[in-house]
């Protein structure tokens, strides 16, 4: 553990991928700065993360803070039919988070003094000694390693794959949270201790509890929902992304600049076509937003002292409830291939990267499978063990 003791890492990209990964390498002895492009605090971003075993590791290995404060868990999965009321039903539990609890929680433990805000990577070059980093107004920052936690907007994708743009899905997910105790009693009935699809024809939508901004506790949950919904490419869509501002987002409109019609038109729709109990979460919800589904993944994630990492590099739909995941587990291997490297960190990285990369091979092919069921094919049965969450494959 103490190898690296002389070296520097840079970490670019201060989410929940990036943190992780900062937290291991300086545990492995490296100086880590993370750099983040956002130049305020990232805890307002997202809603809710199903935890998978990678992405709460850290927390049941090395973080002082417990699990049982960061996340909720229900029981039982059912599949809800708006005609017929419950299709499915199975005992299986999941935990789940806020994306902004778990990102305060990681931050808390890195702590903020190499934490920078406001930083824009452009690029980067290297030798066989050190790797570089380019900011935005000419800064360059040298270190040891370099890792690229930058989301799936990256703009250093193409470094490693000039091939790998983005490919939209052909649908969008909607999401949104809303206090559990304001729902009626017989929605809280209906959802309670569940994950629960609504299965719909060319859809799809998904709710479960996770931590209020005050806890955990049954009292502070929010019912948090995704309703994937198909809008077609080109103006349909372009028109959907044009915030109340007038700017286009490539791939999010964040809370509160969705357009008013959109949203009547989504509330709406979940009263025809949604289970009463999940259309009422989602006609409750204040500010509704939508994320662009697409699907990229780069034929590389290691460059000399480079890597690449998380949505970074693979970008995934959510299906598998995989890409926080996916991140850590890109995280947490590349620590173990720097601690098995004697110091030397090309190896490590050459070592790292074709298990990191089939993984995202087998990743993208299951959740695009997957999505297509649901979207376009409608072969989505309820139960179906192959549909279940998982990182490595079907409930795993």
């Amino acid at each position: 553990m103490t190898q690296y003791t002389d070296a520097r890492a840079v970490v670019i990209g201060g989410s929940i991928g990036g943190l992780t990964v900062a937290l291991l390498l300086r545990d492995l002895g490296f100086t880590v700065e993370v750099y983040e492009r956002s130049s305020a605090a990232l805890s307002d971003r997202g809603s809710g993360i199903v935890l998978q075993p990678d992405t709460v590791r850290w927390f049941t290995e090395r973080s002082g803070q417990s699990l049982r404060d960061l996340s909720t868990s229900t029981h039982y999965v059912q599949y809800l039919n708006r005609d017929r009321g419950v299709d499915h039903r199975e005992e299986r539990t999941y935990r789940y988070t806020a994306w902004g609890t778990i990102y305060r929680a990681l931050l808390a433990d890195f702590g903020s003094a190499h934490y920078h805000l406001g930083q824009h990577a452009t690029g980067f070059s290297q030798t066989t000694q050190t790797a570089a980093v380019r900011f935005a107004g000419g800064r360059t920052v040298s270190a040891d390693l370099v890792v690229f936690a930058d989301g799936i907007t990256s703009i250093t994708r193409q470094q490693f794959d000039p091939d790998a743009t983005l490919r939209y899905s052909g649908y969008v997910g909607w999401r949104g949270t809303h206090p559990q105790s304001s729902l009626s009693r017989q929605a809280r009935e209906v959802l309670s201790d569940a994950l629960t699809f609504d299965v719909v024809t060319n859809s799809h939508a998904i709710v479960y509890p996770i931590p209020g901004e005050d806890g955990t506790g049954p009292e502070h949950q929010l019912a948090n929902y995704v309703w994937y919904r198909n809008v077609a490419e080109g103006p349909e869509l372009n028109k959907l992304l044009l915030d109340k501002r007038g700017t286009a987002g490539p791939v999010s409109v964040h809370p509160g600049q969705v357009q008013d019609h959109y949203i009547d038109e989504l509330k709406a729709a979940a009263v025809q076509q949604l289970s009463p109990a999940v259309a009422e979460v989602v006609v409750a919800t204040e500010m509704p937003y939508l994320q662009v589904v697409s699907d990229v993944r780069s034929a590389r994630m290691a460059q000399g002292r480079v890597a690449l990492i998380g949505d970074a590099a693979c970008g995934v739909r959510p299906h598998a409830a995989a890409g926080t995941a996916k991140a850590a587990a890109d995280a947490w291997t590349l620590a173990r291939a720097l601690s098995n490297a004697a110091g030397d960190v090309p190896a490590a990285l050459a070592t790292w990267e074709p298990g990191q990369l089939e993984l995202s091979d087998s990743l993208t092919r299951r959740v695009i499978a997957m999505g297509n069921r649901s979207q376009f094919t409608n072969s989505w049965t309820p139960g179906d063990p192959d549909l279940r969450f998982g990182l490595y494959g079907p409930g795993q």
